[in-house]
């Protein structure tokens, strides 16, 4: 078994290690050399304990698809799991860590609100804010992609799925944000979701007496068609803090790196601008190429054996997306952005029961943002270096000063 003493792997327990991007190079060789890895315990490891990490494209799929030996919730004797590297309490609540049959009465619930007719309705507004928003940085000489556009983007869209009052929006990203820069042996601290959960508390209990059209209101009052239920509060609680952080966060750092992919390959920017037939597999190649949620857990539910190593009942798996995406026995020259590439099963998304619930919302905005973006201008270029959010698995650039180059 080759572990961290006999590697060159850095911590991938440690968002220090992911400050100034994913660590390529330490994936790399573990998909080589050691494609089922365990990974000791360091210092700053939530719970203290080891847990294995996958990288090559094959077994990430194949364990994003076998979620009856691959539990999103608990196995062995944990009393906590879930999808990320520290035992949560809350999984077996939340839809992301929960397995059948409690997993399919939520998603069909929350289903019924994001329904390709509720998330088409949403491109009018969308489109006409991403003009906003980009007329308003028209005249600067440079300026923040990240704060400008890529922050608004989703987190507007986000607040209109949820009905998130204006004065609200604001104060919310701003927590997400707080929450993920921090040091925490969670995804987000603890005490910035609590923050979180307390003004979803309101938002919630609103939507009760007072349903809008807003995609929220309409999951609020979703009925289970097999036993007439509905998701009750913490339930509701759980989705919202969810979808939330995951749709403020993921776009939001898809979109600052399609703009740093355009720069580092600038012909792809210009190729998508003479031929707009190319969007679809442009946005397949942005969600592969930024992978914005990298990494996810499971719990093996009994003994499993994988690329001949061992995995023991109740042991954390990791799963690395962004490897997966990078795995050049997959995919032809992984490492190059080709927004022709066609086509691409990549893993960003996720595959099977997990697969991610706002894939068409992210789909629509990035495709509106391009849309917007091909018609204004001729390419970008940076000014000064950006700075990544150092997070294991929300990870994304913070900050991006980039100059417009303007059709002639």
């Amino acid at each position: 078994m080759t572990t961290n003493s006999d590697s060159s792997v850095v911590d991938l327990s440690n968002d220090a290690s992911f400050a100034e991007g994913f660590p390529h190079n330490s994936f790399n060789w573990l998909r080589d050399n050691a494609p089922v890895f365990w990974h000791e315990p360091t210092t700053v490891t939530p719970d203290g304990e080891g847990f294995w990490v996958i990288s090559r494209y094959s077994d990430v799929t194949a364990i994003q698809r076998d979620p009856i030996r691959f539990s999103s919730d608990k196995a062995g004797d944990r009393t906590g799991g879930g999808t990320g590297i520290k035992d949560e309490r809350s999984a077996g609540v939340a839809l992301n860590m929960t397995d059948d049959p409690l997993h399919r009465r939520l998603r069909s619930l929350v289903n019924k609100g994001f329904t390709p007719k509720a998330v088409q309705e949403l491109e009018a507004g969308l489109t006409k804010l991403i003009g906003e928003l980009l007329d308003s940085v028209a005249d600067q000489d440079s300026f923040d992609f990240v704060k400008k556009v890529a922050r608004e983007v989703p987190l507007q869209t986000i607040c209109n799925v949820l009905g998130v009052p204006l004065d609200k929006r604001d104060q919310l990203i701003e927590w997400v944000d707080l929450g993920l820069a921090s040091t925490s042996s969670s995804i987000l601290d603890k005490e910035y979701m609590i923050k979180i959960r307390n003004e979803a508390k309101t938002i919630i209990a609103d939507k009760r007496l007072n349903p809008a059209k807003d995609i929220l209101s309409t999951i609020v009052q979703a009925e289970f068609e097999e036993d007439g239920t509905k998701l009750n509060d913490h339930e509701l609680l759980s989705f919202f803090t969810l979808l939330f952080p995951a749709g403020a966060e993921t776009t939001r750092s898809a979109l600052g790196g399609t703009i740093k992919a355009f720069i580092d390959f600038p012909e792809q920017f210009q190729l998508l601008k003479d031929d707009p037939s190319l969007m679809r597999s442009a946005v397949e190649e942005i969600i592969r190429w930024t992978t914005p949620s990298i990494y996810k857990r499971r719990t093996a539910t009994e003994d499993i054996i994988l690329q001949g190593e061992t995995i023991k009942l109740g042991d954390k798996v990791t799963f690395w997306e962004m490897s997966a995406n990078r795995d050049e026995r997959f995919f032809d020259k992984p490492f190059e952005f080709d927004i022709t590439r066609w086509p691409n099963k990549h893993a960003g998304l996720g595959a099977g029961v997990h697969f991610c619930l706002g894939a068409s919302l992210a789909r629509l905005e990035i495709s509106a943002t391009l849309n917007e973006l091909i018609k204004r201008f001729d390419g970008f270029e940076l000014v000064g270096d950006p700075v990544w959010m150092p997070n294991n698995r929300l990870l994304g650039l913070r900050q991006m000063n980039i100059r417009t180059l303007s059709q002639s």
